[in-house]
């Protein structure tokens, strides 16, 4: 018993931790124990009628009270489940506030290793679990047990002898529950994670579906999901399995029950000692436990999967989060950056970078050069915080970046990528995105950043204009539209420091045109680190950062580069002769 409490410690924590409506719940429970009440009444009358029963005996004043009752009955029930329900609703809803709020606030190694489609499973099929146990098993679980007691003392005062012969049957139905409910618990837990895996792999693939298409890989995703689909198949056949021992099993111990106490009550019927009416009421009594009772392998059968649930909810509500507010409110601007040896490794033992230095003075261009994989992509991350460096400092004039307050960091510095990242909605919404004041920016000025970012005139075609729906991950805009999109939202946030990944690596010549001369317009007056494999873009830098294997190995402007260090040159030759 020690052990089931400590298991269901963290899931009560957990509830308790929802605040409560504790008004809604306890009208709903005294609701509930009225209903029960009300319903271990019903045999005892019935018990009456059967063994007075006349036409004579009947009365309009009996019917209306009968009647009453049934209808006190109803309407008390039908309320006190909606207390509940309530009570169960409202749990789960600020629950899955915390869990969505967490989770976007973890770093992002976190999502580095796990999917997306996981995340997802957490918040909506782990906190359907427990909605399922507090909003239907819980609510019958409160009445079930109030009216086994309230039903055990009545038979014992009707009837002790016979009551015993019943509770005969507790000891064999515990004997059944308590390891098929340790079996259960199992199950349920690797279900969970076997249907977190599934969602994670479905949303991989349909985010993905170009790709899919274009690879003609319909075949192997069919196979990979017939083999998560199968893997679901299997522990739902195990889970059936055990629901299927619990239930046949209770309810052959019941009907034992049920024929050792008609075959006892007769004999006492016959013998005079027992009316008939009372053997009716008696019965009546059982049926009112077994029920229950039958409920109860629901019940803990849901709360096994519930506590399995609890687990990953917890591990995911204690991980370390992003304090974005935690730190210096700081004004950025003609601050310069100094990058002072930093280190750092995805995983311990993998340097991706090794002491890496430099400085940027403001409104200063600095590029980055080097081969694919070399890190300079790394070193943008470390710049915008998503990770932290292994050893070394960032610093901001002369404050270390790790001092500042994330949301002040990042709020002053405008990122824009090759991924052209577009979320699903409207074109005001992704201009707009993010900015706390969003529902009061004037269409004038959004107007006027889409002009700066020669995205003005598409947008103007289209006949929705800023509200036009751009699709999921904007695929109703090219990606020369979608860059120029992005590129006006860093116009709108006016950010003092820019940073450009590879901006115009996926576009044609013809928008790259375009989004260079919005890119150039952008860089005028503000710190810039831009990342470009096409050295035409970045001959003009102020300095220019060469990265090989983690290192810097070379660093100065293009034509010294050119004149110093062999593997630039050849890149110059390449791309420029």
């Amino acid at each position: 018993m020690k052990n089931n409490n400590q298991g269901l410690r963290p899931f009560l924590s957990l509830i308790k931790s929802t605040n409560i409506p504790k008004v809604a719940l306890t009208f709903g429970l005294i609701g509930s124990v009225i209903t029960t009440l009300i319903g271990l009444a019903i045999p005892l009358l019935t018990g009456q009628l059967v063994d007075g029963f006349s036409l004579e005996s009947l009365s309009a004043g009996m019917i209306i009270a009968i009647a009453a009752v049934f209808i006190l009955q109803a309407v008390t029930d039908g309320v006190s489940f909606y207390l509940l329900a309530f009570v169960g609703q409202r749990v789960v809803a600020r629950l899955r506030e915390s869990m969505w709020s967490k989770l976007i606030r973890l770093p992002v190694r976190y999502f580095d290793k796990q999917t997306s489609g996981e995340s997802v499973s957490r918040v909506v099929n782990d906190t359907g679990i427990v909605k399922d146990l507090i909003t239907q098993h819980f609510p019958q679980f409160i009445s079930g047990i109030i009216t086994i007691i309230g039903a055990v003392i009545i038979l014992l005062i009707m009837d002790w002898k016979m009551t015993l012969i019943m509770l005969i049957a507790v000891p064999f139905t515990m004997a059944i529950m308590i390891p098929l409910g340790s079996k259960m618990s199992k199950v349920s837990r690797g279900l969970q994670d076997e249907t977190a895996a599934f969602s994670g792999t479905i949303q991989q693939t349909i985010s993905e579906i170009r790709l899919m298409k274009a690879s003609t890989a319909e075949s192997v995703e069919k196979h990979k999901g017939r083999a998560g689909i199968n893997r679901l198949f299997q522990f739902g056949l195990k889970e059936a399995r055990i629901t299927a021992l619990i239930g046949p099993s209770m309810y052959t111990v019941m009907m034992i029950v049920v024929v050792v106490i008609i075959g006892y009550g007769g004999i006492r019927v016959a013998e005079g000692t027992m009316s008939t009416g009372s053997l009716v009421a008696f019965l009546l009594y059982l049926f009112q436990i077994i029920f229950p009772i039958t409920s109860f392998a629901m019940f803990f059968t849901q709360l096994q999967k519930a506590k399995g649930a609890t687990e990953r909810i917890i591990d995911i509500l204690h991980l370390p989060d992003e304090n974005g507010q935690a730190g210096i409110e700081m004004d950025i601007a003609n601050q310069p950056i100094f990058v002072s040896d930093i280190s750092f490794a995805y995983e311990e033992g993998e340097t991706v970078l090794q002491k890496i230095s430099f400085n940027a003075n403001p409104g200063e261009m600095i590029a980055f050069a080097g081969p694919s994989g070399g890190g300079k992509s790394t070193i943008f991350a470390l710049i915008e915080r998503y990770y932290e460096p292994s050893s070394g400092e960032i610093f901001v004039g002369d404050t270390p970046i790790n001092k500042l307050s994330l949301a002040s960091w990042r709020s002053q510095i405008g990122y824009v990528s090759q991924e052209t990242a577009i979320m699903a909605g409207t074109i005001r919404e992704n201009l707009t995105y993010g900015m706390p004041d969003a529902d009061h920016i004037p269409d004038d000025q959004l107007w006027e950043v889409a002009k700066m970012a020669y995205a003005d005139e598409f947008i103007k075609e289209f006949s929705k204009g800023l509200d036009t729906e751009v699709g999921e991950r904007g695929v109703n805009l090219s990606g020369g539209q979608r860059q120029r999109i992005n590129i006006a939202r860093a116009f709108l946030r006016n950010p003092k420091i820019l940073m450009m990944d590879e901006a115009t690596a996926s576009l044609d010549s013809q928008s790259e045109g375009i989004v260079q001369d919005a890119l150039t317009r952008l860089m005028e007056g503000r710190t810039a680190f831009v990342i470009a494999h096409r050295l035409s873009t970045i001959v003009n830098a102020d300095k220019i950062i060469f990265i090989e294997n983690g290192e810097v190995t070379g660093m100065g402007t293009h034509q010294e580069l050119v004149d110093t260090h062999e593997l630039y040159r050849e890149f110059a030759e390449q791309q420029l002769t």
